[in-house]
């Protein structure tokens, strides 16, 4: 309706386009809101600080840096006023579309920041796997006498969790409440139980869900369960997927850890339970969606995807892609494809993952060793991660991957997170 109106108003201000594009990205509507703001470029409308805060918001969702760059631009040029409102905005882009140098550019050159500027800078660091920096801002917050609120220890929690500082973890939760008078949340147990599990604290995750305040909810039964897969813990994975039923009964991701779980333990009743209760719940999969932005426009895939205008030119590049993957030692984690289907069909199912589709569209269409940036709404997959830093070998390219815990900064073969995430 207010997009209808919005059309059929012919004298349209910076207040009508503002409140449209604001109204889109707080509906995380954001590939609308940036289609929008390029409108607005076109109609030559000079935006104001709330419009340039919602597009680069919608940004931020979308991994869209070369849009989020020219707002930068347009602000720099116009001489336009950074508040703090307007700054935290730009920090929080950057960091989110992958640029974390420019994200620190700009938090250190605002004359004034809040406590949420440095909770953005601080959560910032720690998704992009600097853990370090992340918690000497934190000091450094803290020394100029700001008091850190709940989201600011979500980051610093997250950035113990991130580089396995477990001893710091505790002691920072503690001093939560003890020092800073912070209670707290679900959210910040859900960090500890992360930083437990991943570390291969595992029982003492549990022990730490039982003793909590309130019910555990099923994003601290995931994280459990995510801890399991890595250490090899089929008891208690099974215990946390029983919880996970109950809780939140048709998120394939569970089903598929668990399976995973399984066939790490050479489980093969327990993987073939799993694909039965799959197809008896008629459990659907999220697909995973993954997005490379080029020439200004974000390109979005999903698995199999074949609608791209060009996917004739990039399925033969990932074709191409693939070959020289294997000639480099690549073997396809078939175990990962759950479907009950032949070794030739799950070795393709695995080879048309999106990000794999969306790195191909950015080899063919960018120049030779320039960074690609990926943007994934899913946990990469073991298979996907094993070969992206195979890619960065091959084709001599750095590339940055958001998926839906973190920052992966690939290069020569590695990856920032050491292959703890």
């Amino acid at each position: 309706m207010a997009r209808e109106i919005f059309d059929g108003t012919a004298d349209r201000d910076a207040f009508s386009w503002s409140s449209m594009i604001s109204a889109y990205a707080k509906g995380r509507r954001s590939k609308e809101a940036l289609e929008l703001w390029r409108e607005m470029r076109l109609a030559r409308v000079a935006p104001d600080c709330i419009t340039m805060v919602s597009v680069l918001s919608a940004c931020s969702d979308m991994g869209a840096l070369a849009i989020g760059a020219e707002v930068h631009q347009f602000v720099e040029g116009n001489r336009v006023e950074v508040d703090v409102k307007l700054g935290t905005a730009l920090v929080d882009m950057y960091a989110k579309c992958g640029d974390i140098e420019n994200s620190l550019r700009v938090f250190r050159a605002m004359p004034a920041k809040d406590v949420l500027t440095w909770s953005s800078m601080i959560i910032g660091l720690a998704n992009h796997g600097l853990g370090h920096d992340a918690l000497s801002l934190f000091s450094e917050m803290t020394s100029e006498g700001l008091q850190p609120n709940e989201i600011t220890f979500i980051g610093v929690l997250i950035a113990c969790t991130h580089v396995g500082l477990v001893s710091e973890g505790k002691k920072y939760f503690s001093s939560m409440s003890d020092v800073h008078g912070v209670t707290p949340r679900i959210e910040h147990y859900g960090c500890m139980v992360d930083l437990l599990g991943r570390a291969g604290h595992v029982e003492e995750a549990m022990e730490l869900i039982r003793s909590m305040p309130f019910e555990p909810d099923a994003v601290i039964w995931r994280a459990l369960l995510g801890a399991c897969r890595i250490h090899k813990n089929v008891e208690i994975a099974e215990e946390a997927m029983a919880r996970l039923r109950v809780l939140d009964p048709l998120a394939d991701g569970h089903y598929v850890l668990l399976s995973n779980i399984y066939a790490q333990a050479n489980s093969w009743e327990g993987v073939a339970e799993m694909r039965k209760t799959i197809r008896r719940e008629n459990i659907q999969r999220v697909p995973g969606r993954s997005s490379i932005e080029w020439e200004n426009t974000v390109h979005e895939f999903v698995s199999g995807d074949r609608s791209h205008p060009r996917f004739g030119e990039i399925y033969k590049m990932l074709e191409e892609m693939m070959d020289r993957l294997r000639q480099a030692g690549y073997r396809p984690m078939t175990s990962l494809v759950l479907q009950d289907i032949d070794e030739q069909s799950k070795t393709q199912a695995l080879a048309e993952h999106s990000e794999k589709l969306a790195i191909a569209f950015g080899l063919l269409t960018t120049p030779a060793r320039s960074t690609l940036r990926i943007t994934k709404n899913l946990r990469a997959c073991e298979d996907c991660h094993s070969a992206i830093k195979l890619i960065s070998l091959v084709y001599d390219r750095k590339l940055v991957v958001r998926d839906r815990n973190r920052f992966h900064h690939f290069s020569e073969g590695k990856c920032s997170c050491k292959d703890y995430w």
